[in-house]
């Protein structure tokens, strides 16, 4: 099989389904955000990090790939004609979103108390998980626009939003692991 096939030349790509839409479809803006969320992760994880945090970011790449192809696929076309779905693939579910609260909690109980915004930075491994999580915040942003035109199961919508949240409390993790000062946001005083 080639990479190349030519067909998205004329600005059109393919659904899971055979259905062809736009290449610029809010469905391809936002699995491509989420692609695009999993490539950081990636990077994250290449990063020099603790192993457990490793496995946690390879366990939810391979949720994120789970999300795009629910999101690649025509829902008029998910099913076959027999009434099986299309698709052979795990599902979102709320024990997913539940790993995530579970590793939220067990890093910010590790944390000191936040008393102002932080300020992403202080090292690139930091700065990427930042960085990951904005992307995160757009796919969910994008992804709510979808839902509200072509709804979906609205766990996918939780599951990203979460893990903004996991991101978040991770960069504060990842922090205090490289033992670099967090920069609080603190407003400049107007004269």
């Amino acid at each position: 099989m080639k990479i190349y096939t030519k067909t998205g030349d004329k600005g059109k790509t393919a659904l899971f389904g055979g259905t062809r839409i736009p290449k610029h479809h809010m469905r391809i803006e936002s699995y491509g955000t989420i692609d695009e969320l999993n490539s950081w992760l990636g990077l994250l994880r290449d990063q020099q990090i603790a192993v457990h945090s490793k496995k946690q970011l390879a366990r939810i790449q391979d949720k994120l790939f789970t999300l795009g192809a629910i999101l690649a696929t025509d829902p008029q076309k998910a099913m076959l004609k027999n009434g099986k779905e299309r698709l052979n693939i795990p599902k979102i579910s709320q024990t997913d979103i539940e790993i995530l609260e579970s590793a939220i909690d067990i890093m910010d109980s590790e944390l000191p108390p936040m008393t102002h915004f932080i300020l992403p930075g202080g090292h690139t491994t930091v700065s990427y998980c930042h960085i990951a999580r904005t992307v995160c915040r757009r796919a969910e942003r994008t992804a709510t626009l979808l839902y509200e035109n072509e709804p979906f199961d609205d766990t996918i919508l939780s599951y990203l939003n979460r893990l903004s949240d996991y991101l978040f409390v991770l960069a504060r993790k990842l922090s205090n692991d490289l033992k670099v000062e967090e920069v609080k946001w603190i407003p400049e005083k107007k004269d």
